[in-house]
């Protein structure tokens, strides 16, 4: 599952299920103006590490984040 930011959509958390554990990656994504990739920021194993994550990094609040589809 991914989910991103709704403003922009540069700010990106992955959601992945790592030995029965899920694990939440963010990673900010560059424009294709900007030569486009990505920069993985940090990993989280729980939700409260994740908010703690998205505070530390970005100006992003769970609430800012829409699953894509």
């Amino acid at each position: 599952m991914e989910l991103r930011c709704g403003c922009c959509g540069r700010w990106r958390v992955t959601v992945e299920l790592v030995r029965g554990r899920h694990r939440y990656r963010l990673v900010h994504r560059y424009p294709a103006s900007f030569g486009g990739g990505k920069n993985v920021l940090g990993e989280a194993a729980t939700v409260a590490e994740l908010v703690a994550l998205l505070h530390r990094h970005t100006p992003l609040d769970l609430a800012d984040l829409r699953e894509t589809g």
